[in-house]
């Protein structure tokens, strides 16, 4: 029998929300701005990283050495221009986190993002009343793939950092956060080509047989 978990920590992008498909669209509007194809294997480097993996690699690529700042205010500016024209919840997410508050869990939202764009999908969608911490890595020394982030959120949430901590998310760099937290983790891939060979289990949805399981549902 599997014990509910101290808490459960979720990211944002890809794996709550649909903003992945908003970052994209905004990284499609800044390369095409310089006449490049913003390609998948670009969207596979890119997803999950933090501003300043984001921007070195943004401005190798965009052969704009030395720019990785102002490449990244740029694309934050996209993004959440982008972001007004609507966001959706993924599928499974508003049922999950229903599911977890009725049972009093504590609920944390872990990000690499701006915390004003966190702020503003969440608000969106409806579904920031569900969270007892909102943390954006922005906040912290270092960002994931470090376990700063999810460290911090414990500390927020009360709960000592370990596996009957879960933690879902979408992308390697943050599986990799996760992980050297020390919690356990659950990868939930949202983009074709992703592997989260680091995920302590995987799932295709947040529906999913495998998270009902592992948080006692």
């Amino acid at each position: 029998m599997v014990s509910s978990p101290d808490a459960v920590v979720f990211d944002n992008d890809g794996l709550l929300r649909d903003t992945e498909s908003v970052w994209t669209r905004a990284e499609e509007d800044l390369f095409e701005r310089r006449g490049l194809e913003f390609t998948p294997a670009d969207k596979r480097k890119l997803v999950g990283t933090s501003a300043e993996i984001a921007g070195g690699i943004l401005e190798q690529r965009l052969g704009e050495p030395g720019r990785a700042a102002e490449l990244i205010e740029e694309l934050n500016a996209l993004v959440v221009a982008e972001l007004e024209h609507g966001v959706d919840a993924m599928v499974g997410a508003r049922e999950l986190l229903e599911k977890l508050r009725e049972r009093d869990t504590p609920l944390g939202l872990v990000s690499n993002s701006p915390l004003r764009f966190v702020q503003r999908s969440i608000e969106i969608v409806g579904l920031g009343h569900h969270f007892d911490v909102i943390l954006s890595a922005h906040e912290v020394a270092a960002p994931k793939p470090a376990p700063d982030p999810y460290l911090e959120a414990c500390r927020r949430l009360g709960v000592e950092p370990g596996p009957s901590v879960v933690a879902l998310e979408d992308s390697p760099t943050g599986v990799a956060a996760a992980r050297a937290a020390g919690l356990t983790v659950i990868g939930v891939p949202s983009i074709e080509g992703i592997a989260l060979e680091e995920a302590h289990h995987i799932a295709g949805t947040l529906l999913d047989e495998v998270i009902m399981h592992h948080l006692a549902l």
